[in-house]
């Protein structure tokens, strides 16, 4: 088939593989993504990872805070696309946007729709300990992810996956599935299929506080928020009204029938007490300090065992 004209819209690191591989099969005319935000304690101003690809390839960018930004919506119609494709835009489109290209606008989400629509798809499926997760690519409409579908991969999610492995997974996953799947949508031979609203279910975003982790809850509950919450915001506790990050951890049965919260050290690394076991703290952060080993940790943490 012809090169068809999109315009892709996209934001973080795991969208990039996505806009690379339109690029190599199609022609990308123009890039919309979030503006240049400060991050880091620095307060440095960085640009978004789709925008630095984007550069790279030589596409036209552009950055506006809404959509409804003037000059937006001109914008697209002079870059006259076939096709708008979205990975983890951060914006919702409306029906001027999503009328606005003869072949309207696809989306590659991290789930396998109903399953986890929303903004945090792949954190709820880590959090929730499903087993499998996977990419949709889907003919956007006016709602959240409710659009029908086109096609969909399964990708099982293995017991050490965090935020961060399972999204280099997703991002080469969609990448492949919308260059599979565009050409037989433009031709007109492959039907979208409404989604079925048994399963259905919504994640939100994510906020700092969700990182605290409540002892109370199972051990198996623990490992999966820290995995769910690496890189951001990262699981934590409180040791003194200081918080103490933790990017690594594992579950051990609780053979001394400890109260949850208490502080141990389990087989050399600091663990806690949780309500069915103990959740063992491979990795973590000290305030001030750089992540570090368990074992490391302990040799440098007398406090450890001081209630």
């Amino acid at each position: 088939m012809e090169k068809l004209r999109i315009v892709f819209m996209g934001s973080p690191e795991i969208a990039v593989p996505a806009l690379k591989a339109l690029a190599e099969h199609h022609d990308v005319v123009g890039v919309v993504t979030q503006p240049d935000r400060e991050a880091g304690r620095g307060k440095k101003i960085v640009m978004p990872a789709v925008k630095e690809a984007a550069l790279e390839l030589n596409i036209p960018v552009i950055q506006p805070e809404r959509m409804k930004v003037p000059g937006t919506i001109e914008q697209l119609q002079e870059w006259n696309p076939d096709l708008i494709v979205v990975m983890a835009f951060g914006q919702i489109l409306r029906k001027n946007v999503l009328e606005l290209p003869r072949l309207g606008c696809l989306n590659a989400h991290a789930s396998l729709l109903p399953r986890w629509r929303g903004a945090s798809p792949i954190q709820a499926a880590i959090l929730n300990g499903d087993t499998v997760s996977g990419v949709t690519i889907m003919q956007m409409d006016p709602g959240i992810d409710t659009g029908p579908m086109l096609k969909s991969r399964e990708l099982p999610i293995e017991p050490y996956d965090t935020t961060v492995t399972l999204s280099m997974k997703m991002a080469d996953l969609a990448a492949e599935l919308l260059i599979e799947t565009i050409p037989a949508y433009a031709e007109g031979s492959l039907v979208p299929q409404p989604q079925p609203e048994e399963g259905a279910c919504y994640t939100g975003m994510i906020s700092k506080q969700d990182g605290m982790l409540d002892f109370s809850q199972s051990a198996d509950a623990l490992v999966c928020k820290v995995h769910a919450y690496n890189p951001w915001p990262t699981a934590m506790f409180e040791i003194d009204g200081a918080v103490f990050k933790v990017y690594e951890a594992h579950r051990e049965s609780n053979a001394e029938q400890l109260e949850p919260g208490t502080r141990t050290v389990c087989k050399g690394l600091p663990a806690i007490a949780a309500a069915d076991g103990l959740l063992v703290l491979d990795e973590l952060q000290a305030p001030g300090k750089k992540a570090m080993p368990g074992k490391a940790f302990l040799a440098g943490y007398r406090k450890w065992m001081e209630s």
